[in-house]
């Protein structure tokens, strides 16, 4: 399996989601590629936020090493199931895509098409997007 993760600038909510699903699949042994990336260009090369590394370390995930990117549309050709943060991440993946089968790849990490709050603007929301997200990538592992 080989899941992308994608949010706005690929430093706060998908670095975070790549940390936390790639910790629940070695947990579970599960042999898994997983990436993430930005809609936008402004943090290719740069380190998730310190507020997201922060709350990640908190929990036992190291995601330091990770380096910001930007979604390609040769993304669709690499992935098998790509995730998105809120509903312009969807909208902004789904112009990159050139066929049906691209589009069937992408969706709203969280249920019921709820966004994942953008905490870059509110400190406070680093923690309870940890969880929305932690909660959705335990979904995610245990899916069969």
């Amino acid at each position: 399996m080989k899941i992308l993760m994608v949010c706005l600038g690929n430093i706060c909510r998908s670095p975070l989601a790549e940390g936390i699903l790639r910790h629940l699949a070695v947990q579970r042994q599960l042999n898994w590629e997983i990436d993430s990336a930005g809609t936008g260009n402004w943090h290719v090369g740069d380190p998730p936020d310190p507020r997201s590394v922060k709350v990640a370390k908190k929990h036992g995930i190291d995601i330091s090493g990770l380096r910001g990117r930007q979604f390609q549309a040769g993304d669709f050709e690499r992935f098998d199931s790509i995730y998105v943060m809120d509903l312009d991440n969807y909208r902004d993946v789904l112009r990159k895509a050139r066929s049906d089968a691209d589009r069937s790849k992408v969706q709203l990490l969280l249920e019921h098409q709820q966004p994942v709050p953008d905490p870059w603007y509110d400190d406070a929301l680093f923690e309870p997007v940890y969880h929305l997200i932690y909660d959705a990538c335990e979904r995610i592992v245990n899916t069969p």
